[in-house]
């Protein structure tokens, strides 16, 4: 379980996860709970069989957790999916076995399961709008990401690298940032956190004009 604000890097810690592991190798499949459609996430997540549902294609179609067998899936937004589907996602967790919508067979996966939110499922609990078992089956490993304004020593080596990666894709000759630019940005307290400081500094290299260094 993933757990922190809103543009804290939670898909990146969770890419990175993937990329030093035994299944870096393997699939990779990044799911916002939050933004499928409420009538199609579980057959979304777990696939759908012929003639499930009416526009079902005639040949069927395998779920996210399908195509991320010995894989990663990494369901960011957990905290939005829908009681229905928290379910099966439960069952799934429980034997690893996905069932397809409107299937008669069950398939066995091999998913490393990374789940992500900002939302407090604590709470949601209490609210009757997120299982309880589903969450402390998912709960085994926690991490935290503090917002950005907790951790302000990282925000020169973040400006760095989203410098470097805006230079090179925008072809600007642009190496670094001035003192004062370095210091206004450690001043900020970033409300949108890392997604923020990323949009501040491609928004600068697109506006330097040929200048070796930053200046704000």
């Amino acid at each position: 379980m993933i757990l922190g604000p809103n543009g804290s890097g939670k898909e990146s810690v969770a890419q990175l996860i993937q990329q030093h592991s035994g299944r870096k190798d393997k699939p990779f499949v990044a799911v916002n709970c939050g933004a499928l459609p409420r009538n199609l996430v579980e057959s979304e997540l777990f696939g759908y069989d012929e003639g499930s549902f009416t526009g079902a294609s005639r040949l069927g179609k395998p779920g996210k957790f399908e195509l991320a067998d010995n894989g990663t899936i990494f369901l960011d937004e957990i905290g939005e999916m829908p009681l229905e589907a928290q379910v099966s996602l439960l069952r799934l967790l429980q034997n690893g076995e996905v069932t397809r919508v409107g299937g008669k067979h069950t398939r066995l996966v091999n998913v490393r399961v990374l789940a992500a939110t900002n939302r407090n499922l604590e709470n949601a609990i209490r609210q009757n709008a997120f299982r309880e078992d589903l969450y402390y089956r998912l709960n085994v490993f926690t991490l935290v990401l503090p917002p950005l304004r907790s951790r302000m020593s990282d925000i020169e080596l973040l400006a760095e690298h989203f410098l470097l990666k805006f230079a090179g894709s925008l072809g600007k000759d642009v190496r670094g940032f001035t003192p004062g630019a370095l210091a206004l940005l450690r001043r900020y307290q970033w409300p949108g956190n890392i997604r923020e400081l990323e949009n501040v500094i491609e928004r600068m290299v697109h506006m330097s004009q040929g200048v070796p260094s930053i200046d704000i």
